[in-house]
């Protein structure tokens, strides 16, 4: 998500609709068994937490005024950052925590769907 290309206000709004989004399907999978509520959980965590990363960084940088050809390279970093940190997450989580597959990766792509559709949706209505 570029903030670039966004207002803040929409990139808050994405961000708090994906939080709902993987909060949902958590409580969802609890009811099924509480270990798969948490793998959920933990999956939209592994997709949420690195967008707020970069979401961060891009408005920090956003007041700047870089160098031609900066901006691409800031957006890139960022975008590598956040691959890395999701990556880390899911492992913590499949590695670590003993995570259920299909819960973790439903709400994962789930997020990640949200983060795409999110935006067309808000900017439709406003």
């Amino acid at each position: 998500m570029s903030v670039s290309l966004y207002s803040v206000k929409l990139a808050r709004a994405v961000l708090v609709v994906q939080l709902v989004t993987f909060v949902v399907i958590g409580a969802l999978f609890a009811l099924k068994d509480v270990a798969w509520g948490a793998s959920a959980i933990a999956g939209g965590v592994a997709a949420w937490l690195p967008n707020i990363l970069f979401t961060f960084l891009a408005w920090r940088l956003q007041d700047q005024s870089p160098a031609k050809g900066r901006v691409a390279w800031s957006f890139a970093l960022g975008e590598v950052l956040k691959v890395f940190a999701t990556v880390i997450f899911l492992a913590v989580a499949l590695g670590g925590f003993g995570a259920v597959f299909w819960p973790l990766a439903i709400t994962w792509l789930s997020v990640l769907v949200v983060q795409i559709v999110a935006p067309a949706v808000i900017n439709n209505k406003g």
